[in-house]
């Protein structure tokens, strides 16, 4: 069955192709949502490079999480600082999509989705043996992609 030229285009989808061209989760999550925000992609994946890996390969939070936070604060995030109304919006949309997130992966927590601590050479090789990249990693980038694109909608 063919995928819908829509479908094609979705945030979710955009995040995952970039994702196989080597980008980490973080960058992969978030570039998409930059459209129309006047934000240049380089930009993007500059600022989100080193979160990748449960931020900077420490097994920590979610690249895909931290990329899809950082998505809806480009959305969402108050740039006045007294805003606080705008400053909560952004506060609860970010606590919606990690209850969204643990519901569909039951973590949040890099070296809990895949199952090794990408922090020792041991995790790092068997996340490469197991080929985590391809089998694990990009159903995370899409539900994190999926997860704000749902949250913009609602």
């Amino acid at each position: 069955m063919k995928r819908s030229q829509k479908s094609l285009n979705s945030p979710a989808d955009r995040a995952v192709a970039r994702f196989a061209k080597g980008f980490n989760c973080s960058q992969s999550v978030l570039t998409p949502f930059c459209r129309g925000k006047n934000i240049r992609s380089a930009v993007a994946l500059s600022i989100a490079s080193p979160f990748g890996a449960g931020i900077g390969r420490t097994g920590a939070t979610c690249g895909a999480v931290t990329g899809g936070v950082m998505a809806i604060g480009l959305r969402h995030g108050h740039t006045q600082a007294k805003d606080q109304e705008k400053k909560e919006a952004a506060y609860s949309l970010t606590r919606e999509f990690i209850q969204r997130f643990l519901a569909r992966n039951g973590t949040v927590v890099c070296k809990e989705l895949l199952g090794c601590d990408l922090s020792t050479p041991e995790g790092l090789e068997s996340a490469k043996a197991n080929d985590y990249h391809h089998t694990r990693c990009p159903k995370f980038v899409r539900d994190a992609a999926e997860i704000v694109l749902e949250l913009e909608n609602c």
